[in-house]
Order: C-alpha cells, then sequence, then structure tokens
C-alpha cells in the first residue's frame, strides 16, 4: 500500500473538503447558536454522527495518508481565512456571526426569545444563578450572545454577580 498515491484527484479532495466546511458552517449558522458547554447529548451525538456521514463524502475512493493531510490542510486555510475575512469584512462577520437575543428585559422573560433560541427555562435560570443572580425579576436584561454564551445585567450592582468566564481577547495583525 502505497500512503504517497491518491486514488482521486488532489484539486477533487479540495473542493470536497471546501463543500463540505461551507455546508456545515450554514447549518450551524441557521439552526441556532449554542457554546460547547451547553451542548446536550443529542448535540453530541449528532456531532457524532454528521462527522462520520461526511468523512466519505470528502474522501471519496481516497484512503491515502497523502490525502488526509491534503484535507485537514484545506479545512485548516480554510478556516483560517474565514475568521480573517471575518474580521476585516462587517458584511462576513454579518453573515456568519448571529446577533444577540434578548431573552429577558426589565425582569421578564421572552418566552418568544427563548422557544426561539431553544433555551429551556430550567436552562435559563441556570445561568442566572451561574451569574449570582437569584431569579429574573432581579434583572435589568439578559441575551444569549452569538457565541451561545448568556450574559446577565442584574438590576442593582449585587457585589456577588461576576461573569461566568474570562474576557477571550483577540490578536489584532
Amino acid at each position: 500500500m502505497d500512503l504517497t498515491h491518491l486514488a482521486i484527484a488532489p484539486w477533487d479532495l479540495v473542493v470536497r473538503s471546501i463543500a463540505i466546511y461551507l455546508v456545515l458552517m450554514i447549518a450551524l449558522r441557521v439552526f441556532g447558536k449554542r457554546e460547547l458547554g451547553q451542548m446536550t447529548i443529542f448535540d453530541l451525538v449528532l456531532v457524532l454522527l454528521v462527522a462520520n456521514a461526511v468523512q466519505p463524502a470528502m474522501t471519496g475512493p481516497d484512503s491515502s495518508l497523502l490525502g488526509g493531510l491534503l484535507i485537514i490542510g484545506t479545512l485548516f486555510l480554510l478556516n483560517w481565512g474565514v475568521g480573517w475575512a471575518r474580521l476585516r469584512s462587517p458584511v462576513v462577520s454579518h453573515l456568519l456571526q448571529s446577533p444577540a437575543t434578548v431573552l429577558a428585559s426589565h425582569g421578564a422573560w421572552i418566552p418568544g426569545a427563548l422557544k426561539h433560541e431553544g433555551v429551556d427555562p430550567d436552562e435559563a435560570e441556570m445561568a442566572l444563578r451561574e451569574h449570582g443572580v437569584d431569579g429574573v425579576s432581579d434583572t435589568t436584561l439578559v441575551e444569549m450572545e452569538s457565541d451561545g454564551s448568556i450574559s446577565v445585567v442584574p438590576k442593582q450592582e449585587l457585589g456577588r454577580a461576576r461573569p461566568r468566564r474570562r474576557v477571550r481577547l483577540v490578536k489584532r495583525p
């Protein structure tokens, strides 16, 4: 077995990889925003099944080491390019990132927003507790951010309310 012999043309592997990447990106954008830590067991099963299903679509009849390396390189380069374009183009950023959604305002949940984002009341209350807030009546604003995290603005500075995670810094060239 030759590990460097491709069963199909290199450009075919690149085009297949790009197509799968774009379809998955669109599907993730259309079907909502959830943080990795918010994934349910059903989300995990879906990710595993999708990964298993798209692998043959990307590789086709090729099972060479070189083909796998070409696919990996294509995906990393494409992902870098999308990130670069998102930071430099407001249009691309808008297409790839969904805007924040207000889940609660002035101490009351917005049921339609919760339903639209797929957040059940127990998850929403848990997010409040993670921010040190006892209940929705103690908030001015609760938003689901574009990355799937939930931000909470308490009605008054409670002293114990704190962000759930550290701020991420983005290096700009």
